[in-house]
């Protein structure tokens, strides 16, 4: 299973306006790709605890903007955020912990913050503990909670983790065989252009009878409403 990509974003982040001011004129260096000035400013600001500043100094040392890349520094602005529970540095530092950059590879760890992070209610780490849930990495293999979080990011409107509830309803692992409702959960993340939900659903409605079929797109249409992308 392919978890999500790196979550890189500049946080925005509200305190004392002297502060304030120097964390968005980092911020503002950053969009224009002055990414030196943007670690200029935020590396003050991390230093004396900020936790949006720290994680994003660890997006720029992560990321190798105006910087060199180094992954363990990285992974050090990183821990300081995520102590202070910032979710998209839990995130992030879970996923250094996955792929052993910066960091010895641990996916009891990766598993243990991307927890912390699905919690905070991060679409992103609620799909990623669900693969190392239906994977059994860093975790004992559950179905039951692969379905969970699948299910908390699906209803977020997240399409991969869409296509990948369709798939544990289609072959009832964690939820009962249902084809019908992964027949609605491929369609709501075709929708949002997921090619894998769009294949699915094409196999998938070679097994349906008429009736399942029509079944099958009445509900899609209620989850594509409930759950897909907004109506222009």
């Amino acid at each position: 299973m392919t978890r999500a990509r790196f979550l890189v974003a500049i946080a925005l982040w509200l305190a004392a306006t002297a502060v304030r001011a120097d964390f968005t004129t980092g911020a503002a260096a950053f969009v224009r790709g002055d990414y030196a000035l943007a670690l200029a400013h935020w590396q003050a600001l991390a230093v004396q605890g900020q936790a949006d500043a720290q994680f994003n100094l660890g997006v720029l040392y992560d990321q190798g903007l105006g910087v060199a890349q180094d992954h363990a520094q990285a992974a050090r602005w990183y821990q300081r955020a995520a102590e202070q529970q910032h979710a998209g540095a839990q995130f992030n530092l879970a996923e250094l912990y996955a792929s052993g950059l910066g960091v010895v590879q641990s996916h009891v760890i990766a598993a243990s913050l991307y927890r912390r992070a699905a919690l905070a209610g991060l679409v992103e780490a609620q799909f990623n503990l669900g693969v190392l849930y239906e994977d059994g990495q860093g975790v004992v293999q559950d179905f039951d909670e692969a379905a969970h979080w699948y299910r908390r990011a699906a209803e977020q409107g997240y399409a991969l983790a869409q296509n990948n509830l369709g798939v544990l309803y289609a072959n009832g692992r964690g939820v009962p065989m249902d084809r019908v409702t992964a027949f609605a959960w491929y369609s709501v993340a075709a929708a949002r252009d997921n090619t894998k939900a769009l294949q699915n659903r094409e196999q998938l409605i070679k097994l349906l009878s008429p009736a399942q079929r029509a079944q099958a797109q009445h509900l899609a249409t209620e989850f594509i409403r409930d759950y897909g992308p907004p109506v222009p």
